[in-house]
Protein backbone atom coordinates (compact mmCIF):
# COMPACT_ATOMS: atom_id res chain seq x y z
CA UNK A 1 0.00 0.00 0.00
CA UNK A 2 1.52 3.91 -0.48
CA UNK A 3 2.97 5.18 1.93
CA UNK A 4 0.99 8.51 1.40
CA UNK A 5 -2.74 8.34 0.19
CA UNK A 6 -4.16 11.17 -1.01
CA UNK A 7 -7.98 11.98 -1.85
CA UNK A 8 -10.45 15.15 -2.44
CA UNK A 9 -13.58 14.79 -0.39
CA UNK A 10 -16.17 17.56 -0.63
CA UNK A 11 -14.02 20.69 -0.51
CA UNK A 12 -10.94 18.78 0.93
CA UNK A 13 -8.37 18.14 -0.27
CA UNK A 14 -6.71 15.12 2.17
CA UNK A 15 -3.25 13.70 2.30
CA UNK A 16 -2.68 10.95 4.99
CA UNK A 17 0.72 9.27 5.99
CA UNK A 18 0.51 6.08 5.71
CA UNK A 19 4.18 4.31 6.79
CA UNK A 20 2.47 2.96 9.91
CA UNK A 21 5.67 0.42 11.07
CA UNK A 22 7.75 3.85 11.19
CA UNK A 23 5.75 6.21 12.76
CA UNK A 24 5.39 7.66 9.18
CA UNK A 25 9.23 8.79 9.17
CA UNK A 26 10.03 10.46 6.32
CA UNK A 27 11.69 8.95 3.25
CA UNK A 28 13.18 10.38 -0.25
CA UNK A 29 9.89 8.64 -2.19
CA UNK A 30 7.54 9.78 0.61
CA UNK A 31 8.73 13.61 0.17
CA UNK A 32 7.83 13.60 -3.38
CA UNK A 33 4.29 11.77 -3.00
CA UNK A 34 3.74 15.01 -0.62
CA UNK A 35 5.04 16.99 -3.25
CA UNK A 36 3.13 16.23 -6.44
CA UNK A 37 -0.05 15.66 -3.55
CA UNK A 38 0.11 18.69 -2.20
CA UNK A 39 0.55 20.41 -6.07
CA UNK A 40 -2.44 18.83 -7.20
CA UNK A 41 -4.72 19.97 -4.26
CA UNK A 42 -3.13 23.33 -4.64
CA UNK A 43 -4.44 23.26 -8.80
CA UNK A 44 -7.44 21.78 -7.96
CA UNK A 45 -10.47 24.48 -7.75
CA UNK A 46 -12.61 22.62 -6.10
CA UNK A 47 -10.35 21.97 -3.42
CA UNK A 48 -10.97 24.86 -0.71
CA UNK A 49 -8.75 23.73 1.84
CA UNK A 50 -5.81 20.75 2.28
CA UNK A 51 -5.96 19.05 5.32
CA UNK A 52 -2.64 16.66 6.24
CA UNK A 53 -3.66 13.35 8.41
CA UNK A 54 -2.17 10.45 9.45
CA UNK A 55 -3.50 6.67 9.61
CA UNK A 56 -1.05 5.92 12.63
CA UNK A 57 -2.95 5.35 16.10
CA UNK A 58 0.28 6.33 16.96
CA UNK A 59 1.95 9.32 15.52
CA UNK A 60 1.80 12.00 12.96
CA UNK A 61 5.36 11.83 11.96
CA UNK A 62 8.28 11.06 13.85
CA UNK A 63 10.69 13.13 11.65
CA UNK A 64 13.10 11.97 8.77
CA UNK A 65 14.51 8.80 7.98
CA UNK A 66 17.61 9.50 9.51
CA UNK A 67 19.32 5.91 10.06
CA UNK A 68 18.69 5.86 6.30
CA UNK A 69 20.68 8.89 6.05
CA UNK A 70 23.24 7.52 8.48
CA UNK A 71 23.55 4.49 6.58
CA UNK A 72 24.33 6.86 3.13
CA UNK A 73 27.05 8.86 4.66
CA UNK A 74 28.92 5.71 6.22
CA UNK A 75 28.87 4.89 2.27
CA UNK A 76 29.72 7.88 1.57
CA UNK A 77 26.72 8.17 -0.86
CA UNK A 78 26.15 12.01 0.47
CA UNK A 79 24.90 13.46 -2.96
CA UNK A 80 21.57 10.98 -2.02
CA UNK A 81 21.46 12.56 1.24
CA UNK A 82 21.88 15.60 0.39
CA UNK A 83 18.75 15.51 -2.13
CA UNK A 84 16.67 14.27 0.47
CA UNK A 85 17.17 17.61 2.56
CA UNK A 86 17.12 19.45 -0.59
CA UNK A 87 13.85 17.98 -1.39
CA UNK A 88 12.23 18.05 1.98
CA UNK A 89 12.88 21.65 2.41
CA UNK A 90 11.33 22.70 -0.84
CA UNK A 91 8.29 20.67 0.15
CA UNK A 92 8.19 22.67 3.67
CA UNK A 93 8.61 25.96 1.08
CA UNK A 94 5.11 24.64 -0.77
CA UNK A 95 3.89 24.26 2.58
CA UNK A 96 4.36 27.80 3.66
CA UNK A 97 3.25 29.21 0.43
CA UNK A 98 0.55 27.38 -0.34
CA UNK A 99 -2.39 29.42 -1.26
CA UNK A 100 -5.56 27.72 0.04
CA UNK A 101 -5.68 26.91 4.13
CA UNK A 102 -3.36 24.12 5.32
CA UNK A 103 -4.17 22.14 8.05
CA UNK A 104 -2.32 19.39 10.23
CA UNK A 105 -4.19 17.28 12.35
CA UNK A 106 -1.75 16.06 14.66
CA UNK A 107 -2.89 13.21 17.04
CA UNK A 108 -0.01 11.52 18.43
CA UNK A 109 3.98 11.87 18.03
CA UNK A 110 5.22 15.05 15.85
CA UNK A 111 8.97 15.59 15.74
CA UNK A 112 11.16 17.15 13.69
CA UNK A 113 10.52 16.57 10.23
CA UNK A 114 6.18 16.08 11.50
CA UNK A 115 6.47 19.94 12.35
CA UNK A 116 8.64 20.70 9.30
CA UNK A 117 5.12 18.90 7.42
CA UNK A 118 2.73 21.22 10.07
CA UNK A 119 4.01 24.22 11.68
CA UNK A 120 4.30 25.80 8.19
CA UNK A 121 1.15 25.65 7.51
CA UNK A 122 -1.97 28.07 8.23
CA UNK A 123 -3.54 25.84 10.79
CA UNK A 124 -1.97 23.02 13.24
CA UNK A 125 -4.34 21.06 15.27
CA UNK A 126 -3.47 18.93 18.35
CA UNK A 127 -4.98 17.09 20.37
CA UNK A 128 -4.61 15.42 23.95
CA UNK A 129 -2.50 12.81 22.90
CA UNK A 130 -0.10 15.08 20.61
CA UNK A 131 3.58 15.20 21.47
CA UNK A 132 5.83 17.66 19.88
CA UNK A 133 9.41 18.37 19.57
CA UNK A 134 12.02 19.07 18.25
CA UNK A 135 14.94 16.55 19.62
CA UNK A 136 17.88 16.69 16.62
CA UNK A 137 20.65 17.71 19.23
CA UNK A 138 20.33 14.00 20.48
CA UNK A 139 21.36 12.35 17.31
CA UNK A 140 24.50 14.88 16.75
CA UNK A 141 22.18 17.11 14.58
CA UNK A 142 20.45 20.66 14.77
CA UNK A 143 16.53 21.71 14.54
CA UNK A 144 16.09 22.20 10.48
CA UNK A 145 13.33 21.55 8.70
CA UNK A 146 12.78 25.37 8.84
CA UNK A 147 13.84 24.99 12.92
CA UNK A 148 16.30 27.78 12.54
CA UNK A 149 13.19 29.84 11.29
CA UNK A 150 10.33 29.21 13.46
CA UNK A 151 12.09 28.69 16.80
CA UNK A 152 13.12 31.91 17.11
CA UNK A 153 10.00 33.23 16.43
CA UNK A 154 7.92 31.59 18.83
CA UNK A 155 6.24 33.37 21.93
CA UNK A 156 7.70 33.41 25.39
CA UNK A 157 11.30 33.02 23.35
CA UNK A 158 10.55 29.41 23.76
CA UNK A 159 12.48 28.49 20.76
CA UNK A 160 16.19 28.39 21.95
CA UNK A 161 14.82 25.83 25.13
CA UNK A 162 13.52 23.89 22.92
CA UNK A 163 15.59 23.30 19.74
CA UNK A 164 18.78 22.59 22.16
CA UNK A 165 16.94 20.60 24.98
CA UNK A 166 14.58 18.89 22.31
CA UNK A 167 11.60 19.47 25.48
CA UNK A 168 8.84 17.29 24.29
CA UNK A 169 5.15 19.45 24.75
CA UNK A 170 1.81 17.41 25.21
CA UNK A 171 -1.35 18.58 24.32
CA UNK A 172 -3.26 22.08 24.39
CA UNK A 173 0.62 22.92 25.77
CA UNK A 174 1.96 23.07 21.92
CA UNK A 175 -0.32 25.83 21.31
CA UNK A 176 0.97 27.99 23.95
CA UNK A 177 4.10 27.13 23.13
CA UNK A 178 3.16 28.56 19.42
CA UNK A 179 4.04 25.21 17.36
CA UNK A 180 0.58 24.50 17.03
CA UNK A 181 -2.40 26.56 16.78
CA UNK A 182 -5.43 25.27 17.98
CA UNK A 183 -6.26 22.57 20.59
CA UNK A 184 -9.54 20.14 19.82
CA UNK A 185 -10.21 16.85 21.61
CA UNK A 186 -9.50 14.13 19.87
CA UNK A 187 -13.56 12.75 20.44
CA UNK A 188 -14.13 16.12 18.20
CA UNK A 189 -11.42 14.83 15.51
CA UNK A 190 -14.23 13.21 13.28
CA UNK A 191 -16.92 15.86 13.41
CA UNK A 192 -13.89 18.56 12.89
CA UNK A 193 -12.86 16.34 9.87
CA UNK A 194 -16.64 16.43 8.41
CA UNK A 195 -16.96 20.02 8.65
CA UNK A 196 -13.62 20.62 7.12
CA UNK A 197 -14.66 18.01 3.93
CA UNK A 198 -18.40 19.28 3.61
CA UNK A 199 -19.05 22.10 5.64
CA UNK A 200 -19.78 25.62 4.48
CA UNK A 201 -18.13 27.67 6.79
CA UNK A 202 -14.70 29.47 6.64
CA UNK A 203 -11.77 26.94 7.92
CA UNK A 204 -10.67 29.58 10.71
CA UNK A 205 -14.52 29.24 12.15
CA UNK A 206 -14.60 25.45 11.93
CA UNK A 207 -11.78 24.72 13.79
CA UNK A 208 -12.53 27.96 16.24
CA UNK A 209 -16.05 26.04 16.89
CA UNK A 210 -14.47 22.48 17.53
CA UNK A 211 -11.15 24.29 19.83
CA UNK A 212 -11.71 23.39 23.63
CA UNK A 213 -10.03 25.91 26.17
CA UNK A 214 -6.75 24.91 28.23
CA UNK A 215 -7.27 25.28 31.93
CA UNK A 216 -2.82 24.89 32.04
CA UNK A 217 -2.46 28.03 29.92
CA UNK A 218 -1.21 30.46 32.04
CA UNK A 219 1.14 28.26 34.26
CA UNK A 220 2.70 26.51 30.76
CA UNK A 221 3.09 29.88 29.62
CA UNK A 222 5.13 31.12 32.87
CA UNK A 223 7.34 28.09 32.75
CA UNK A 224 7.88 28.43 28.54
CA UNK A 225 8.58 32.37 29.72
CA UNK A 226 10.83 31.67 33.21
CA UNK A 227 12.89 29.42 30.39
CA UNK A 228 13.00 31.26 27.74
CA UNK A 229 14.98 34.10 29.45
CA UNK A 230 17.58 31.21 30.64
CA UNK A 231 18.45 30.30 26.92
CA UNK A 232 17.87 33.52 25.58
CA UNK A 233 22.29 33.96 25.29
CA UNK A 234 24.77 34.60 23.12
CA UNK A 235 26.51 31.38 23.60
CA UNK A 236 26.12 27.86 25.72
CA UNK A 237 28.35 28.34 28.25
CA UNK A 238 26.15 31.31 29.18
CA UNK A 239 23.03 29.27 29.05
CA UNK A 240 25.02 26.65 31.62
CA UNK A 241 25.82 28.99 34.05
CA UNK A 242 22.47 30.36 33.98
CA UNK A 243 21.00 26.71 34.47
CA UNK A 244 23.38 25.71 36.70
CA UNK A 245 23.24 28.82 39.24
CA UNK A 246 19.52 28.87 39.21
CA UNK A 247 19.07 24.98 39.75
CA UNK A 248 21.45 25.59 43.20
CA UNK A 249 19.64 27.97 44.49
CA UNK A 250 16.85 26.39 45.36
CA UNK A 251 14.85 22.76 45.84
CA UNK A 252 14.83 21.07 42.83
CA UNK A 253 13.35 18.03 44.36
CA UNK A 254 9.30 20.02 44.00
CA UNK A 255 7.97 18.97 40.80
CA UNK A 256 7.36 22.53 39.87
CA UNK A 257 9.69 25.85 40.26
CA UNK A 258 12.38 27.57 38.70
CA UNK A 259 14.84 25.60 40.84
CA UNK A 260 13.38 22.42 38.91
CA UNK A 261 12.75 23.54 35.76
CA UNK A 262 16.46 25.11 35.60
CA UNK A 263 17.85 21.64 36.80
CA UNK A 264 15.88 19.35 34.39
CA UNK A 265 16.87 21.35 31.71
CA UNK A 266 21.05 21.31 32.44
CA UNK A 267 20.01 17.76 32.96
CA UNK A 268 18.75 17.32 29.46
CA UNK A 269 21.65 19.48 28.14
CA UNK A 270 24.45 17.13 29.46
CA UNK A 271 22.86 14.09 28.10
CA UNK A 272 23.61 15.96 24.39
CA UNK A 273 26.08 16.49 22.11
CA UNK A 274 27.96 19.24 22.44
CA UNK A 275 28.77 19.85 19.05
CA UNK A 276 25.15 20.12 18.13
CA UNK A 277 24.23 22.49 20.81
CA UNK A 278 26.75 25.12 19.43
CA UNK A 279 25.37 24.28 16.22
CA UNK A 280 22.08 25.04 16.89
CA UNK A 281 22.05 27.87 19.12
CA UNK A 282 24.09 29.91 16.42
CA UNK A 283 21.76 28.83 13.85
CA UNK A 284 19.10 29.50 15.64
CA UNK A 285 20.70 32.98 16.24
CA UNK A 286 21.35 33.44 13.04
CA UNK A 287 17.84 32.12 11.31
CA UNK A 288 16.13 35.39 13.73
CA UNK A 289 17.18 37.51 11.52
CA UNK A 290 16.65 35.15 8.13
CA UNK A 291 13.48 34.42 5.89
CA UNK A 292 12.87 31.39 5.66
CA UNK A 293 14.38 30.78 2.25
CA UNK A 294 16.99 31.77 3.79
CA UNK A 295 17.21 29.85 7.02
CA UNK A 296 16.33 26.76 4.67
CA UNK A 297 19.78 27.78 2.06
CA UNK A 298 21.76 27.64 5.28
CA UNK A 299 20.27 24.39 6.65
CA UNK A 300 21.10 22.48 3.26
CA UNK A 301 24.24 23.77 3.38
CA UNK A 302 24.94 23.18 7.18
CA UNK A 303 23.80 19.60 6.73
CA UNK A 304 26.24 18.54 4.55
CA UNK A 305 28.78 18.72 7.28
CA UNK A 306 26.74 17.52 9.94
CA UNK A 307 25.75 14.27 8.71
CA UNK A 308 29.63 13.29 8.13
CA UNK A 309 30.34 15.05 11.51
CA UNK A 310 31.35 11.67 14.04
CA UNK A 311 28.73 12.86 16.48
CA UNK A 312 25.83 12.43 13.95
CA UNK A 313 26.56 9.07 13.38
CA UNK A 314 27.42 8.18 17.03
CA UNK A 315 24.00 9.77 17.71
CA UNK A 316 21.64 8.48 15.75
CA UNK A 317 23.39 4.56 16.28
CA UNK A 318 22.66 5.09 19.91
CA UNK A 319 19.12 6.71 19.63
CA UNK A 320 18.07 4.76 16.57
CA UNK A 321 19.90 1.61 15.44
CA UNK A 322 21.65 0.24 18.86
CA UNK A 323 19.22 1.70 20.75
CA UNK A 324 21.60 1.67 23.65
CA UNK A 325 21.04 5.77 24.40
CA UNK A 326 24.53 5.30 25.56
CA UNK A 327 26.11 8.10 22.86
CA UNK A 328 30.08 8.75 23.17
CA UNK A 329 30.16 12.24 21.98
CA UNK A 330 33.44 14.52 20.40
CA UNK A 331 33.83 17.02 23.20
CA UNK A 332 32.31 18.48 26.61
CA UNK A 333 30.06 21.43 27.41
CA UNK A 334 31.65 24.68 28.65
CA UNK A 335 32.70 24.15 31.85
Amino acid sequence: MSEVLSHVTGRAGVITLNRLETLNALTLPMIRALTQALAAHVADPAVQVVVLRSASPKAFCAGGDMRRIRELSLAGQVAEAHAFFEEEYALIRDIARCPKPYVSLIDGIAMGGGLGLSVHGTHRVVTERALMAMPETAIGFFPDVGGTYFLPRLPHRAGAWLGLTGARLSGAACVTSGLATAFVPSAALPALVQALETGTAPVAEVIAAATAADANAAGDAQRMGQLGAWFDAPDLRTVLARLREVAGSGPATTADGPAAWAAQALSQLEALSPAALEWSLRLMREGASRTLDEALAAELTFSDEAIVHPDFIEGVRAVLVDKDRRPKWVGQLPG
